[in-house]
């Protein structure tokens, strides 16, 4: 087989449709597009959320929210959660990811103290709430900001 003999599988291509080329083609006069309105014209249709007219949903509903482009979000994880690490590990983001902890990293990992804690483990993260630093240190661990 070479390259000019190559063509496409026998059923699987049809014939452009040809437009305005004669009443007795079918598709004359107005070529399948019907008589005047928007969708006859070119450049034809509506844009999406059109509601013939009627104010639209996206301009009846309110405007609520702020986004802060500037604003941290941190992944949280509580001091119980800890419990699956076994004594002296040392607990990070990657840590807490491959024991599904905690989803995606996000800008940091907050460490917050409800629950309580009985392993001595090196916790590094971005920010520490006051009771969650106090329960690592409690037991002897480490409570590292990075």
């Amino acid at each position: 087989m070479k390259l000019h003999e190559l063509h496409p599988a026998e059923g699987s291509t049809s014939a452009q449709k040809r437009l305005g080329r004669g009443a007795g083609s079918g598709l004359g006069k107005t070529s399948g597009k019907g008589h005047k309105g928007a969708k006859a014209r070119s450049g034809g249709g509506k844009r999406p959320g059109f509601e013939g007219g009627q104010m639209p949903l996206y301009r009846r509903v309110p405007k609520r929210g702020f986004n802060n482009v500037f604003g941290t979000d941190y992944a949280v994880v509580n001091v119980e959660r800890l419990e699956v690490f076994e004594n002296g590990d040392v607990v990070d983001a990657a840590a807490l990811l491959e024991k599904k902890i905690i989803r995606k990293e996000l800008d940091g990992v907050k460490i917050l103290g409800v629950g309580e804690l009985t392993k001595k483990l090196t916790v590094k993260a971005a920010k520490f709430s006051g009771t969650a630093k106090e329960k690592i240190e409690a037991v002897g661990g480490k409570a590292e900001v990075i």
